[in-house]
């Protein structure tokens, strides 16, 4: 039976820690539950939002409608022979916990997106990545339910139309699906490993770690995310708050002139990503605070909550923040975290 709730307050469901309500607020443990919700009036007749762990979520005021929280668990083995496992997941399960089980099981694939916060839901709508690697590698397929008719399907890999932070599910299917699950075909021999990123090869031979699988590229990811970045129980944040911005070749070879040092990574279409956090450094507001919002000491691309921070005063830093980068380097900076 569905347990709708009024008023609750959504501060232990993000990972920002603001202070906020939903006016209607309802967890879901299955799929039945959730075409059980989309069935009745209630559902229609309120705007809703689908949350998972809310870590990549700004909340700043009460949400003025229901509340849907995604508490779906399993993992189910499609397939598997000596070289590869298919496995389904739903989409409640907390992401970390998913590398963890596979990275134990030395099946690989994730372990570079170790202690990445969040649900198994979200991972294909951002197409997460982190050092080297992004989740789209993996993935084989995506289960939705249109939250119109209830109807399940299905889509390939290539319908979900991957890019840098960018799937389908954040245009034209977004508001109007519910990921249910997610196929990952990972490697159980002969893993692809990448170290490519130059901080996790810098941390592996500090570990003397020369014997590269799943379990020692996640212990050093997990090393360098536990070192550089705040625990969200103990200091309020999403994580990384702005994408890396890719820029025309002519605006980079323009900006290097006047910074040599500005470090670069080439992407598609002859563009070249920089690194937000260097940018946002470069313009002084690694370590600022403007009362209990801030920028964090160690990585200025994570805006955080020092406590009792309201969320539009961590938008009104993040505004601020991309005008001084937009000033200095005319460069756009676009948030990661979806703002409400």
């Amino acid at each position: 039976m569905l347990s709708i709730e009024k008023g609750v307050s959504l501060k232990p469901y993000t990972t920002f820690g603001i202070d906020c309500t939903a006016k209607y607020f309802c967890a879901i443990t299955s799929v039945s539950d959730l075409q059980e919700l989309i069935s009745t009036e209630f559902f229609n007749n309120e705007k809703h939002l689908i949350l998972g762990r809310g870590s990549n979520v700004l909340f700043t005021q009460d949400f003025d409608g229901l509340v849907i929280h995604n508490s779906i668990k399993g993992i189910e083995t499609v397939s598997e022979n000596d070289e590869k496992i298919v496995l389904k997941i739903s989409s409640g399960e907390l992401w970390h916990e998913v590398v963890m089980h596979c990275v134990k099981n030395n099946w690989g694939g994730i372990e570079n997106l170790s202690l990445i916060p969040g649900t198994m839901g979200a991972a294909p709508i951002q197409n997460i990545g982190a050092y080297g690697v992004e989740v789209k590698n993996v993935i084989d397929r995506v289960e939705i339910i249109d939250l119109s008719t209830s109807v399940i399907r299905s889509l390939s890999n290539e319908e979900c139309r991957f890019g840098y932070r960018e799937s389908v599910f954040k245009h034209e299917l977004k508001k109007n699906i519910f990921i249910s699950s997610v196929t990952l075909t990972l490697t159980k021999k002969n893993h692809q490993i990448n170290t490519s990123y130059g901080a996790l090869t810098t941390t592996l031979h500090q570990m003397n770690v020369f014997e590269f699988t799943p379990q020692t590229i996640s212990d050093a990811v997990i090393k360098i995310r536990t070192e550089k970045l705040p625990d969200h129980q103990k200091m309020g944040n999403a994580g990384s708050f702005f994408k890396n911005p890719e820029i025309a070749e002519k605006l980079f070879h323009q900006l290097q002139l006047q910074y040599p040092e500005i470090p670069h990574y080439p992407s598609a279409n002859q563009q070249v990503k920089i690194p937000a956090g260097w940018l946002i450094e470069r313009c002084g507001w690694k370590g600022k605070r403007i009362g209990d919002a801030g920028v964090h000491a160690h990585q200025a691309l994570v805006l955080v909550n020092y406590g009792n921070a309201s969320g539009e005063e961590i938008f009104s830093l993040s505004k601020k923040i991309s005008a001084a980068v937009q000033e200095k380097f005319s460069i756009t900076l676009t948030p990661e975290v979806n703002i409400f």
